[in-house]
């Protein structure tokens, strides 16, 4: 131990050398824990999109763009956790291995430690900024605006060749082939039930050769001003069934309209987690203060985890680096639920915004401060005992 102290006291940047080392371990594991935490997320995400792609309810050409613009929604919420991670396994792993110890005998104090650790948590600090306040409400805006553009589509825009498809719960629509231009297609077979009939299990068949889209045409070919598209299905047959009820009736056309369900997209975006920062300042709405004061709690969470987690990290070396990785996890999940039930509270009026999450940040930050102030740790008392020896 001598000879460490020596050696310590002879390189003058050594604090340097430390500080990046601890930076470095702490960032690795964040960056970890981060990229498994959004690949997991960003799985299920993808494959419910895939989903709706694959039943025609979702075009697929959306599909990537939505996934792009909401990473940075994700990474909001997960480089906090995975920061807060980062530092108890990390310094956990160095307090089992005794490399505290030896950092400890060159001189690093409690205080140094924290700073050492508040420097690239404050980088941290700031993306996570950009992110909420900027980067996100830009990414949710283009969400919004895709689904608004596909919620203008018809089924026959969703359409996929040599599929049974199901739109609602009232129509299937299959179609043999379909043209690139998505204009024409062939062999059709449409599954229509009878909502407004008298009897709820009727339903009509459609078999056509072709079919193709045209504006404003009406009903079984009859002109029409509404503004509408029409699925005009030619050279085939309707049959309408009725259970229980025979014959079977068998109509045979030339041309036949079918309307096609048409939803007009939204002009505006009204969703608050769409709306930019500066709108929500300049707004006293409920809901446009409950969004300001979230997005502004996120960054705020940084140097709070930092000083939780800072006396988590602090194990024995018997004890092994997890052993405070469960109640760490449970803290963070508390501190993050009472400020979405706070936000939800806020929204819903129960909660006035002049107090808002506030408190809740002032709380975890006592929790946080009694922790570092009365479990200084056992490593520091050893640095002590050195020093005297």
């Amino acid at each position: 131990m001598i000879v460490r102290l020596h050696y310590c006291e002879l390189h003058q940047g050594m604090p340097l050398i430390i500080f990046r080392y601890l930076s470095r371990q702490m960032l690795q594991v964040m960056l970890a824990v981060t990229s498994v935490v959004l690949l997991i997320i960003m799985s299920g995400r993808f494959v419910n999109y895939l989903a709706q792609a694959a039943t025609g309810t979702l075009k697929a050409d959306f599909l990537f763009a939505i996934m792009g613009y909401r990473i940075p929604e994700f990474l909001v919420m997960i480089l906090p956790l995975g920061l807060f991670l980062g530092i108890i396994l990390a310094y956990g792993r160095l307090y089992v291995d005794n490399e505290m110890t030896v950092l400890s005998a060159c001189g690093l104090n409690r205080n140094q430690l924290l700073a050492m650790t508040m420097v690239p948590a404050a980088a941290v600090m700031l993306l996570v900024a950009l992110l909420s306040l900027v980067v996100a409400p830009f990414g949710i805006q283009k969400v919004e605006r895709i689904f608004a553009e596909q919620n203008s589509l018809t089924e026959f825009d969703t359409l996929v060749s040599g599929r049974f498809q199901k739109f609602g719960w009232q129509r299937v629509t299959y179609a043999e082939e379909l043209t690139d231009d998505r204009q024409q297609m062939n062999q059709v077979f449409i599954a229509n039930r009878n909502v407004n009939s008298s009897n709820m299990g009727s339903m009509t068949l459609l078999l056509a050769e072709t079919a193709r889209i045209e504006a404003n045409a009406g009903e079984r070919g009859e002109s029409g001003e509404d503004g509408q598209r029409y699925l005009i299905l030619e050279d085939g047959y309707r049959y309408d069934l009725t259970p229980g009820v025979l014959p079977l009736r068998e109509i045979e056309f030339k041309n036949y309209g079918l309307r096609m369900e048409e939803r007009s997209s939204r002009k505006e975006i009204s969703k608050e987690q769409a709306l930019p920062t500066s709108t929500l300042l300049a707004s006293d709405s409920l809901g446009h203060r409950a969004e300001l004061q979230w997005r502004l709690s996120l960054p705020l969470l940084i140097p709070i985890v930092v000083l939780l987690a800072l006396p988590l990290s602090q194990v024995n070396p018997r004890q092994g680096r997890y052993v405070k990785l469960l109640p760490g996890v449970f803290l963070y999940l508390l501190y993050l639920a009472l400020l979405m039930s706070g936000r939800g509270a806020m929204e819903d009026g129960r909660l006035s915004p002049d107090i808002g999450l506030w408190p809740i940040h002032g709380l975890f930050l006592f929790i946080a401060l009694m922790m570092n102030l009365f479990e200084p740790g056992k490593l520091w008392l050893s640095r002590r005992r050195a020093g005297n020896a």
